[in-house]
């Protein structure tokens, strides 16, 4: 928690003014039964209907100054825990963007959302909280034993035996429920894990009929969560009544001492009011102080949470200021190089070494799992590699700024991801200065003219989220479109015509080939079809290069290609 208060630096005034203003509100509160007092000692038992009115005037005007204390505490606590959570939401979502796909695939997408959502809202109603009670409550509870003292010594005995038996009950049940309601939070995490892989996979359970399976998933871990919370329910349940069995025995003691007292003539009627106002006001503020430290105890936990996401250091470091590419040399050179997942027992790659030169067409096959996509993953630094040196046009990609490296290169996933918005928006992701006229023949290119035309609104059409309205097809075209209009002079096709026909695939890498600027094309493909026009074919199997050359050239020296090539054509060689 210490590590994320500095969030809280540029709102150190309203940090101050905030339990300040609290504090002045709780001092007010102290004086009220000693007004009430005054009521009924100076005015009720004498008839002076004046003094009563003149006091609660005084009663209406503390209620009214208390009020406007209230508020401002509350807008200076709000603004600074609000103020406080919009930056820790951005550093931890700037934060998420600079970690590389193995640290992302060690956390996790679904905790990461958590993180940012629920733990953030967790810890901002911490600081408000905070800000508002932590000084009151305590205040309120001493100062109403300290006023109760001024007002009879003796009756406010009852006090001093009933503040530390109250505190006890509160503090043993808050200690009860604190790792009770940590179980809790922990279940609700499983429960929103659940929900958000059940939303993004729909289609699929629908397609494999397993909704029933998904449902009763489902009611397990909810059925889990349910009982963490009656658990901790059970328990923090018990503190009402408990706490209002000591309150009211209290009353009874200090109800039947004041009477006696009243009788003898030592103190007033009033005085014995006061008290009994006293009394309520230390059982009010002991539970809020209770609901308080639990507040911050879950405050503290999901702080926890969002400190390792920030201790989880970034594997990629870029200079601030790198070197400018050698568009003479080599597009892309591999030298030895290795890589490993993290918690993976194996390497994924190992001794991989390459050249292509600038405008050649490269494509990359293999059996699934043979390293295809971790391949040209490590080109545009998207994982680190563990061993060798990986060049772009003459230098080495850790020499290159962030944003140089992600100029040079121009990637089309495996899944093809669109975002919510119109068509246009999602293209411009490429090049946000990109003019119609780029659009167009990228979407030309792209072979998705006809996905524009059927559409009503042409560039301007609402896709929904994930592009969800298109077909597979209609996405991959369309992401293939958005990476050409960047015009990066390394194009990276991850397997991204699996979802075309052959025809529309063949039309797709005639016209890449005929581009204007000539990028160096790199094609990933399960389908030797795909690849077989390129200048020269790397073929992957467990992780290493089998072989490189042409599609005939391979025919005749890689085993592992002619078995592909022959299981997709029927086993006839050409």
């Amino acid at each position: 928690m210490k590590k994320l208060l500095i969030y809280l630096k540029n709102y150190r005034l309203e940090t101050v003014l905030a339990p300040l203003f609290k504090m002045l509100e709780a001092l007010l509160e102290l004086f009220v039964p000693l007004v009430v007092k005054e009521i009924i000692d100076a005015g009720i038992s004498s008839g002076d209907t004046t003094y009563v009115l003149k006091m609660c005037i005084l009663l209406a005007v503390l209620a009214f100054v208390g009020l406007s204390f209230s508020i401002t505490a509350q807008y200076f606590a709000a603004k600074a825990a609000v103020g406080f959570s919009s930056a820790l939401r951005y550093d931890l979502f700037s934060h998420t963007g600079k970690l590389s796909y193995s640290e992302i695939d060690t956390l996790g997408t679904s905790k990461l959302i958590t993180r940012m959502t629920s733990d953030v809202n967790q810890v901002q109603n911490g600081i408000n909280l905070t800000l508002r009670l932590l000084l009151r409550s305590p205040f309120v509870v001493f100062g109403a034993m300290i006023m109760a003292f001024t007002v009879d010594s003796a009756a406010a005995m009852t006090f001093a035996g009933t503040i530390p038996a109250l505190s006890v009950v509160v503090f043993a049940i808050m200690l009860g429920t604190v790792p009770l309601y940590k179980a809790v939070q922990k279940a609700l995490d499983s429960v929103l894990s659940k929900t958000r892989s059940t939303l993004t996979g729909v289609r699929v359970l629908r397609a494999f009929g397993t909704e029933k399976r998904d449902i009763e998933d489902f009611l397990d871990r909810n059925a889990v969560l349910l009982s963490a919370q009656k658990k901790a329910g059970r328990i923090s349940a018990l503190l009402n009544p408990l706490t209002y069995v000591l309150i009211n025995t209290a009353i009874i003691v200090l109800i039947y001492t004041g009477a006696l007292r009243v009788e003898a003539g030592i103190i007033s009627q009033g005085a014995v009011v006061a008290l009994y106002n006293y009394m309520s006001q230390i059982l009010v503020e002991l539970i809020k102080l209770a609901n308080l430290i639990i507040t911050i105890t879950k405050a503290f936990a999901s702080a926890r949470r969002i400190s390792e996401v920030f201790d989880t250091i970034p594997s990629l470091n870029f200079p601030e200021e790198g070197e400018t590419p050698d568009f003479s040399a080599p597009a892309v050179e591999f030298r030895n190089v290795s890589f490993t997942y993290k918690n993976a027992g194996e390497k994924s790659l190992s001794d991989i070494s390459f050249t292509v030169n600038k405008g050649e067409k490269t494509g990359i096959i293999g059996s699934t799992g043979s390293g295809k996509s971790t391949l040209i993953n490590l080109i545009p630094r998207f994982y680190e590699k563990d061993e060798g040196e990986i060049l772009l046009f003459g230098k080495s990609i850790d020499s290159y700024s962030e944003s140089t490296l992600r100029s040079l290169t121009a990637t089309v996933a495996q899944r093809a991801v669109l975002f919510s918005g119109s068509i246009r928006d999602n293209l411009l992701w490429g090049k946000r200065d990109a003019s119609e006229e780029d659009l167009l023949t990228a979407i030309k290119t792209a072979q998705a003219e006809d996905v524009i035309s059927s559409k009503e609104n042409g560039l301007d059409e609402i896709l929904t989220e994930g592009g969800k309205n298109l077909s597979g097809g209609q996405k991959q075209r369309l992401t293939i479109a958005r990476a050409l209009v960047k015009k990066a002079p390394i194009l990276i096709l991850d397997d991204a015509s699996s979802a075309l026909d052959l025809a529309t695939d063949l039309k797709l890498r005639k016209a890449i080939a005929d581009l204007p600027d000539s990028p160096t094309v790199f094609i990933v493909s399960q389908r030797t079809s795909s690849v077989m026009g390129c200048d020269r074919i790397i073929v992957m199997e467990d992780g290493m290069i089998d072989a490189i050359g042409t599609h005939s050239e391979l025919l005749e020296k890689s085993e592992v290609y002619k078995e592909i090539y022959n299981s997709q054509n029927g086993g006839a060689e050409k």
